[in-house]
């Protein structure tokens, strides 16, 4: 007999070879109709795979992360055989579960695959689904795996299979495909109810450019279709709320060729977006204690050399610049941290002058494949909202809470109200991805979960995210379409001021070690900006849209009354404009429509001559007339409704 932990605590005790869908079964029938993968002393392991020791048993089904990724995975299996059926001889590389759906990354040789292609791939696709194929694992020798895809001619799987040892290479099998997987799958292939491929684009094998470009396809499945026609319908929201789309249409920035791929162009209206997001967090951070400070956008090779940076990320980076004097180097800057030590190396401290909390809206520069560039959210340079406090030991805890209290201020001031906490910590099977000593490692990682719990926050642990130099606590939003973005970061460092012999004075007159606290609310300008044009649709909070109201006259008498009325505007402190074309006001009106101005202020004979303003809200709403005075009032009532002061909240 062995002891199995479930999640719970709760222990049952089975023969020893039970399976975790027997498990699930001795709990519920419910529960075993509806369980499609498993862990097993945090190892992914089939439901039907025999359990032979002690451990700890987590069962998942669709409603869990973990049971899509499998479920996905699965579904990749099923593509991949699709493939092979309806275009022979094509090479098959990797095929992982993604964040929703999974892709197969296919080397087609002499075949092409488009759109019109679709169809037949998902009728596939599904025919092969409906035969209800158990999924089966198999441990293979190296030297089988290597003979297995050399007889079919398929470099890419033998350059997988070279990297590994005995022990460690299995296949999976299910109908008559045979894939080289590490394991995870679903029961049987007729889980799988309804199945799409989205798209398909090119991938370099490995992501190196230098190596042959494959073609990606993606695909995504679910086990109802009514999931999959709600999946599609959001797919065309966010087709509307796409960012690079509402990103040109708004006039806020845009990209060009000669500038440089992945090199944003922020134009008037974006400008003056980016100030009052800016503005926004500055006057938080003076608040909470923060000093901003300005650091050059290079540094010298050693400087990145010292954090670490440069090991980590030095041949993903730009290349060095070189200088006229011989053998001098410098490079892009990637992060503003190793500045920010450097300038609270620039005097000594006392234990009575800490926290100090470093501030900078910092440009940095990172060197991303082309084929990962995308609009606002992968990009080569953007800016940080970054900080960075140092502080002793004592004061870690408080310090960590009070940067959660701003991080959450800066969400819900924007309309992120449902999020959730991920704590990133290291991943102690693979210590060579980290820098640092095992024992600062777990005294920041402690310092991150007792803060999450001290302040009641929803949050998960998950092993292996961290940063190279220190565990991180990331907000998890949701937005309006229910996809889940990454938003703002606190990592606890114990090893940045290690690197750069930060020091201290304490109250025993001796030297002493900072902690450091790295957070960005915002993450970088770019991305924040991204993911709040497509969470709003471009309909920004009032407080912050770059256009507040546009006056319309009805015809060019008005005119006059017009730009009085907008001067009365900017005396109260509203963002206004004039839209004084010889347009008919219903055009004037659509067009406001889809630049998403919040108001529009129409004026005729009756507004003039009775001193008002007819009010519109975008969207259709008549306000009726109303007095200038009156409308102000509306506005700033609006804004004191949505845009609390830091620590009214």
């Amino acid at each position: 007999m062995i002891n199995i932990t479930l999640p719970d605590g709760k222990i049952v005790t089975h023969p020893k070879g039970v399976t975790p869908i027997e498990v699930a079964r001795g709990i519920s029938e419910g529960l075993a109709r509806n369980v499609i993968s498993a862990r097993f002393n945090n190892r992914k392991v089939e439901t039907v795979t025999p359990l032979e020791t002690d451990g700890s048993l987590v069962l998942y089904t669709w409603n869990d992360e973990e049971g899509k990724k499998t479920f996905w995975h699965s579904s990749s299996h099923v593509l991949a055989q699709a493939l092979e059926i309806l275009y022979p001889g094509i090479k098959l590389t990797i095929g992982p579960a993604i964040d929703n759906g999974f892709y197969y990354d296919v080397d087609f040789m002499d075949h092409t695959v488009s759109e019109k292609d679709f169809p037949a791939i998902e009728a596939k696709a599904m025919e092969i689904a409906r035969g209800k194929h158990e999924f089966k694992m198999r441990e293979v020798s190296k030297a089988d795996a290597l003979s297995y895809y050399e007889d079919h001619e398929n470099q890419y799987k033998v350059e997988l299979i070279e990297n590994l040892e005995d022990g460690e290479i299995t296949f999976c099998d299910h109908d008559t495909f045979t894939d080289l997987c590490r394991g995870g799958h679903i029961p049987n292939t007729g889980i799988i109810k309804a199945f799409k491929v989205l798209n398909v684009a090119g991938a370099y094998w490995r992501g190196d450019e230098n190596r042959p470009q494959l073609t990606r396809v993606y695909g995504i499945s679910f086990p109802k279709q009514k999931e999959l026609t709600n999946y599609l319908h959001l797919l065309e929201e966010a087709k509307k709320r796409d960012h690079r789309k509402l990103g040109k249409e708004l006039e806020l920035f845009t990209f060009s060729q000669k500038v440089g791929q992945g090199l944003p162009l922020w134009l008037p209206k974006g400008a003056a977006l980016r100030e009052r997001l800016e503005n926004f967090l500055k006057k938080a951070q003076k608040k909470a204690g923060y000093e901003m400070v300005v650091s050059p956008h290079i540094g010298q090779k050693e400087l990145y050399v010292t954090s670490g940076h440069y090991a980590k990320y030095g041949e993903d980076s730009f290349q060095p610049i070189h200088t006229p004097k011989q053998d001098e180097e410098f490079l892009l800057k990637p992060m503003n941290c190793p500045h920010h030590c450097e300038i609270y190396n620039a005097k000594p401290y006392s234990y009575r002058e800490l926290p100090k909390r470093f501030a900078e809206f910092g440009t940095v520069y990172r060197y991303e494949q082309s084929g990962e560039l995308h609009g606002l959210t992968r990009v080569r340079g953007f800016t940080q909202d970054d900080a960075h406090i140092f502080c002793t030991h004592e004061q870690l805890d408080q310090e960590f809470k009070e940067v959660i209290d701003l991080s959450l201020y800066v969400l819900t001031s924007l309309g992120f109200d449902d999020y959730t906490a991920q704590v990133s910590v290291r991943d102690p099977e693979t210590p060579e991805k980290y820098i640092g000593s095992v024992g600062n490692w777990e005294l920041a990682e402690a310092a991150i979960i007792n803060a999450a719990r001290e302040k009641e926050m929803n949050f998960e642990i998950v092993p292996g995210e961290a940063a190279f130099y220190g565990p991180k606590l990331d907000f998890m939003v949701k937005d309006a379409l229910g996809r889940k973005w990454q938003l703002g970061t606190i990592q606890v460092d114990y090893n940045l001021p290690e690197r750069f012999d930060l020091t201290y004075k304490g109250s025993d007159n001796e030297s002493h070690r900072p902690v450091m606290i790295h957070r960005a609310p915002f993450g970088s300008m770019e991305r924040f900006v991204a993911l709040l044009l497509e969470h709003t649709g471009g309909n920004f909070p009032l407080w912050l849209t770059p256009v507040q109201a546009i006056v319309l006259p009805v015809s060019e008498k008005h005119e006059k009354y017009a730009q009085k009325v907008l001067k009365s505007m900017e005396n109260c402190e509203i963002r206004a404009l004039v839209d004084a074309r010889s347009e008919t006001v219903g055009k004037k009106i659509r067009e406001a429509e889809m630049q998403k101005l919040p108001f529009m202020l129409i004026v005729g004979d009756q507004e003039m001559d009775q001193g008002t303003i007819s009010v519109r809200r975008h969207g259709g709403e008549d306000l009726g007339a109303r007095s200038v005075e009156a409308f102000s009032d509306l506005v700033k009532n609006e804004i004191n409704s949505t845009l609390k002061r830091f620590k009214e909240v």
